[in-house]
């Protein structure tokens, strides 16, 4: 089960470090699959990275999908906060640790298969689409009630 505060910290510090990095992330961003990966990243030569975040042992060992995320990106990596047991994930699959102020990579990412273009395109504009209602909804809280998304 996840820890909600301790993942919404691993979140944003992973997110501050892929920024620094020149990547542009996305939380909980739904996949075509059915799926929603914690972070989609985009790099700007279209690269599309996503990270799963665990928060502690109980959440990885109760979620083994990451498998399924692997033909949704170039890179994939696990973040988890600093007292995890590192040694419970993957080594196949990149590490990022993690807490509210910034991340740092402790595993390269994992280099998946590459995505088919068209695959790639609709995760682009999903992208845009999704970051674009994602600041209307800030702007104009009421849209949500009067039904616009």
């Amino acid at each position: 089960m996840s820890d909600e505060p301790v993942a919404r910290a691993v979140a944003r510090g992973t997110q501050r470090l892929l920024a620094r990095l020149g990547w542009t992330a996305l939380p909980e961003f739904p996949l075509a699959s059915g799926r929603r990966a914690d972070l989609l990243a985009l790099s700007e030569n279209s690269r599309v990275a996503i990270v799963e975040i665990k928060s502690s042992a109980a959440d990885f060992r109760a979620d083994r999908k990451w498998t399924e995320y692997l033909e949704w990106c170039d890179l994939f990596a696990f973040a988890v906060p600093a007292d995890f047991p590192i040694e419970l994930l993957p080594e196949e699959a990149g590490l990022i640790v993690a807490d509210a102020y910034d991340g740092a990579i402790r595993r390269d990412f994992s280099v998946c298969p590459t995505i088919v273009t068209a695959r790639r395109k609709a995760l682009i504009l999903r992208f845009a689409k999704l970051a674009g209602q994602r600041l209307h909804r800030m702007s104009d809280p009421d849209a949500t009630q009067e039904g616009i998304y």
